[in-house]
């Protein structure tokens, strides 16, 4: 994977987590572990897991006894993870690529993907191998963003960038929004083998209370700090700064309210036979 979309290193996974999390990803990673628990599974695979948002909804829902192992590509991410846990939780962490998964076939009945998939550099051998490491009846769930029509923070992102950079922009606000159209993701987890695929939208209208913060975690939070930094020329705190205001004339202050749209997908690993 390249580090220049995937390099979550450094001082990013806390602005990730501080910054970013409480806005744009805990709704969604409940909304997540909800869905997973219904069919109470007892082996539990997270992929892309990033800072343990999704991974401490699914602890706080999931029973007792069910064994939970979140995964990352970038450790780091995971050492933010690890210390919302205790060894109580059953969680177990692992370092892992989710196109080349390290456990046997079969060893999990459920498997949840939030938010990962548009930065995996091979798509369909992820979702074969989410179908490899599924055990017969699992199921995958997996959820991706919608376009910048309905998540416009993430246009006034790439926007800003264009100001700013009009000669080379940081791609990097491209990315996460990639992967909206519905039927490609379908139409392949159809090819890994997966049945009953189960597609829904999910809307939230999220209140800010600080917004400068949620500006920083915009730039810091993500590897687009590495692209504004590798560029060069425009000192970061000047973009934060001027991304707050654009946030803020598109959604109010004090506090603002921002939409946010994504798709969640759910998908069977039939029986054999």
């Amino acid at each position: 994977m390249s580090n220049e979309i995937t390099g979550f290193t450094g001082s990013i996974p806390q602005h990730y987590d501080h910054d970013l999390g409480p806005v744009i990803f805990a709704d969604f990673a409940e909304e997540m572990a909800r869905r997973v628990v219904r069919g109470n599974p007892k082996r539990v695979l997270e992929t892309a897991a990033g800072t343990g948002i999704v991974t401490r909804c699914l602890r706080d829902l999931l029973a007792a006894d069910a064994a939970l192992t979140s995964t990352d590509f970038n450790p780091p991410m995971l050492d933010v993870a690890r210390r919302k846990f205790g060894t109580e939780d059953r969680v177990a962490f692992q370092q892992a690529d989710a196109t080349t998964l390290p456990f046997d076939e079969g060893s999990f009945d459920a498997m949840v993907c939030q938010f990962g998939l548009m930065f995996f550099p091979d798509k369909p051998q992820s979702y074969r191998e989410a179908y490899r490491v599924l055990a017969p009846q699992g199921r995958y769930f997996l959820s991706t963003w919608d376009s910048h029509r309905f998540n416009p923070y993430g246009a006034i992102a790439h926007n800003a960038m264009l100001h700013f950079f009009p000669q080379d922009p940081p791609q990097f606000y491209l990315v996460p929004f990639s992967c909206y159209q519905v039927d490609p993701i379908k139409n392949e987890l159809l090819e890994a083998g997966f049945s009953d695929i189960e597609i829904g939208v999910v809307t939230r209208h999220k209140e800010i209370a600080d917004l400068p913060a949620f500006a920083r975690g915009m730039v810091h939070g993500n590897p687009l700090i590495d692209q504004i930094q590798a560029r060069g020329g425009i000192a970061p705190d000047r973009i934060v700064e001027a991304l707050a205001q654009a946030l803020s004339d598109a959604f109010g202050n004090n506090p603002a309210r921002m939409p946010m749209q994504a798709m969640f997908f759910s998908a069977v690993k039939p029986s054999l036979g």
